[in-house]
């Protein structure tokens, strides 16, 4: 069975928004002189009391096993596809169950690309839950019909795994067009299947989480009234129970700001976002309780600074590595951000777990 294409990937196509720094440079050439703080993240922290962003207590290891992936969606900040072999090894896996072990987090968020290509997806999550994790595995949904992973929704759920599932709408045509013809009816068998060996039933060893992206350039509407939406949606037409949904703001980089670019949002949409900044999501953003490996083993603040080459900053250190992984210097540090950032503050709030306030 094929996968849905719905795009290539910024690198594929040696785009110029496949560098890190030209990303960073758009972003900066937009006009916000006019919004509240101009465009000035930091400023928009320090009117509300945080001078500095720093972290709490570290509770998820979000593990990128590597950018290939068999799908090219639309919005991807990955800028994840089927051209992309950047893969996590052994060795590097190893390091970060090292250092989980010298921490108290109780969460590993395995995610892509499509984390289940990786050869070593099973042995990461089968050391992870040995060690009493609890483990996401961030899933596409179409990666459980190809050859070779018909056998994952049962294996997962002998293990207790939390499957994260993208699936942008609970109709096919705003799914199809942000991931590619076909994704919907291929998603729709997936979630059979894992409602089949028992996922989205209310057990908490087999939970089921669906993941919505806005289909255009706004932000997430109220996650409680869609999740009510969608269950009632998925019931009806397709006999599919999950747990629960989740609403993600789009971020403005990689293929989703060549978008934004493309089509002539760019600048109402950073508006929006800076204009939605909501103070009660600041205690709660990720980049606080969760730290972000890279496929390399290098170290973020959070997924997105991640896709934009933002390295975590330690004083007076070299970039770090998770074989070098040192707790205290960790909480010590300031966390970095971007005009970028706006996109987790707005109105309700966005990280990977869903909405913040």
């Amino acid at each position: 069975m094929s996968s849905p294409i719905a795009t290539l990937s910024l690198k594929h196509r040696q785009a110029p928004l496949s560098s890190p720094q030209q990303q960073q440079e758009l972003l900066q050439t937009v006009d916000l002189i006019h919004t509240p703080v101009q465009g000035d993240f930091e400023a928009a922290l320090g009117s509300h009391g945080w001078q500095t962003l720093t972290p709490a207590r570290l509770e998820i290891f979000q593990i990128n096993v590597g950018k290939l992936c068999n799908m090219t969606c639309r919005h991807c900040h990955v800028d994840a596809g089927p051209d992309r072999k950047e893969m996590m090894d052994r060795e590097t896996m190893d390091a970060c169950l090292q250092a989980l072990d010298q921490t108290e987090a109780h969460t590993v968020d395995v995610t892509g690309g499509a984390p289940e290509l990786n050869p070593h997806f099973r042995y990461l999550v089968e050391q992870c839950v040995a060690r009493g994790k609890h483990v996401i595995d961030r899933c596409n949904l179409t990666v459980l019909l190809l050859p070779g992973m018909q056998d994952l929704p049962a294996w997962l759920a002998e293990r207790g795994v939390e499957v994260v599932c993208s699936l942008p709408h609970y109709r096919p045509r705003n799914t199809d067009a942000q991931r590619g013809n076909g994704t919907f009816e291929q998603s729709i068998i997936a979630l059979q299947r894992l409602n089949a060996v028992g996922y989205g039933k209310g057990d908490p060893d087999r939970q089921l989480t669906l993941v919505s992206n806005p289909v255009g350039a706004f932000l997430s509407a109220n996650q409680g009234n869609l999740e009510q939406e969608w269950k009632a949606g998925l019931q009806k037409h397709h006999g599919i129970t999950f747990d629960r949904l989740i609403t993600i703001n789009n971020m403005p980089i990689s293929r989703y700001l060549e978008w934004l670019e493309q089509s002539g949002n760019l600048q109402a949409y950073m508006e929006r976002l800076v204009n939605a900044f909501n103070p009660g999501t600041i205690a709660g953003l990720m980049c606080r309780n969760t730290l972000s490996i890279s496929w390399d083993g290098r170290l973020f603040d959070c997924d997105f600074n991640q896709m934009l080459e933002l390295e975590l900053q330690l004083p007076n250190r070299q970039p770090p590595h998770i074989r070098d992984f040192d707790l205290e210097h960790l909480t010590n540090r300031q966390i970095v951000t971007g005009r970028h950032c706006f996109g987790c503050t707005a109105g309700a709030g966005s990280s990977c777990g869903g909405a913040i306030a």
